[in-house]
């Protein structure tokens, strides 16, 4: 099947780098005889009973898209609508795409004419482009370029999602500004950073920069407490007090807000009710991670009879649409490149881009997926890794060798105000933590 008119969007969340792939795949495309519709909000308004061509798509030219590769943010805007059923999202069955949504997607690409398209997104842009190749029966091919500054998608070992890089320069740069005014006025920060599923950009920021300890949610299996954290912070500000440093700064990965379970806990410590959603499930997103652990933790000084200047900061939404760095810019072109590539070839129907030693490494849509929940799969943070143990080796918290040494645990248990037994019996578990 000849590719005669392709359509670009975008979903979910900003990356830097989008303007970049829009960039390079519409010259490449043009360059190859190709025409090509840029669609506002990803799949927003295809999807609704209001699509208006005039208003929700843009003819994209060679001139339009020329030097859009230098900036952050998106040409195209982009929005989170996703082809999947909700209903089935919120009682946690096997996802599955939303049929009217989907039937209006395929019938407005075949009234432009559409015969291929270019996704920029994350899991559910990714599995939503799966959807209509599917339900086109490959009328349409399908191309998916995986964008998102988490670094969660199962790209080749070591090869980033785009965004990502820059994403940790900014936050890097963010950090070290914050760990300056940290030892300058002898305060704490708690930082949140992005990474629901994953905590690629927490450990590589705070390696990076150096923060004091990190803590990602791989290293919390299961459904955990507040008090777990809690109890890893505290005792890394108890062992670097105990050094002679009143200063510091934590990075936390907001992924550990989604691991929180005792609901009891929880709602003590807010002081008001959690929402649940339609499935009975905490609405967790609600929870503001750094600010609680930060309240919580002051709380505990003050109990001791100590204080504690403590700063909670979001390294957020200022990531997203960064001006992308060189390694971005020049990544991102490849991957938009390759992406027409992959249109005009003609043997793949439904693939995500990605590129391994240097070369185009297309991976077929269906292999990404986890069984147990018809989903893209998630990569994360190896624990068992040499790059987690170096990352480890560089923070400051307390370890198994910090209560076999009768006097460091001595010393320990003298600025947290406990004896040495008081002391292991409420932090040693923590410690244990790989």
């Amino acid at each position: 099947m000849a590719v005669r008119k392709l359509g670009i969007l975008v979903g979910g969340g900003p990356a830097p780098g989008i303007n970049g792939v829009i960039n390079a795949a519409t010259i490449e495309a043009i360059n190859r005889g190709i025409e090509v519709i840029g669609f506002y909000e990803g799949f927003r308004w295809l999807a609704s009973e209001k699509f208006d061509a005039a208003r929700h798509a843009l003819r994209l030219d060679i001139g339009t898209v020329a030097r859009i590769h230098f900036d952050g943010g998106s040409i195209l805007r982009t929005s989170r609508t996703s082809l999947l059923d909700d209903t089935r999202l919120k009682s946690h069955k096997l996802v599955a795409p939303d049929a009217e949504k989907l039937g209006r997607v395929i019938a407005n690409f075949r009234k432009l004419g559409i015969d291929s398209l270019l996704t920029i997104g994350g899991d559910d842009t990714a599995l939503s482009a799966r959807f209509v190749c599917d339900s086109a029966e490959n009328g349409i091919r399908v191309v998916n370029v995986p964008k998102t500054i988490d670094n969660d998608l199962p790209l080749p070992a070591d090869v980033p999602t785009f965004g990502f890089s820059t994403a940790r320069l900014v936050g890097t740069n963010l950090l070290m500004n914050l760990m300056r005014d940290s030892q300058t006025t002898g305060r704490w920060y708690i930082c949140e950073a992005m990474g629901r599923t994953a905590g690629w950009l927490a450990l590589s920021i705070g390696m990076a920069a150096g923060a004091t300890v990190t803590l990602i949610p791989e290293e919390f299996p299961g459904k955990i407490k507040v008090s777990d954290v809690l109890d890893v912070l505290e005792g890394a500000i108890i062992k670097r007090r105990a050094m002679g440093r009143p200063d510091g700064v934590a990075i936390v990965a907001e992924g550990l807000a989604y691991r929180l379970g005792d609901k009891e806990e929880l709602e003590i410590m807010l002081g008001h009710e959690i929402p649940l959603d339609a499935a009975g499930h905490m609405r967790l997103s609600e929870v503001n991670l750094a600010q609680l652990l930060k309240n919580q933790l002051q709380a505990r000084f003050r109990k001791r009879g100590q204080s504690i200047e403590m700063v909670d900061h979001e390294l957020g939404y200022e990531l997203r649409s960064a001006d992308p760095t060189p390694f971005d810019m020049a990544y991102c072109r490849m991957l938009g490149y390759f992406a027409i590539q992959l249109l005009l070839n003609g043997n793949r129907s439904s693939v995500m881009v990605s590129i391994k030693d240097g070369n185009l490494h297309p991976i077929e849509f269906h292999d990404m997926i986890d069984p147990n929940t018809n989903r893209t799969r998630t990569r994360v943070v190896n624990l068992d890794s040499d790059v987690y143990r170096v990352a480890r080796a560089y923070m400051i918290r307390l370890e198994r060798a910090d209560f076999e040494n009768p006097e460091q645990l001595a010393r320990l248990a003298a600025e947290a105000k406990m004896t040495p037994e008081e002391f292991r019996a409420q932090y040693e578990a923590a410690a244990a933590r790989k």
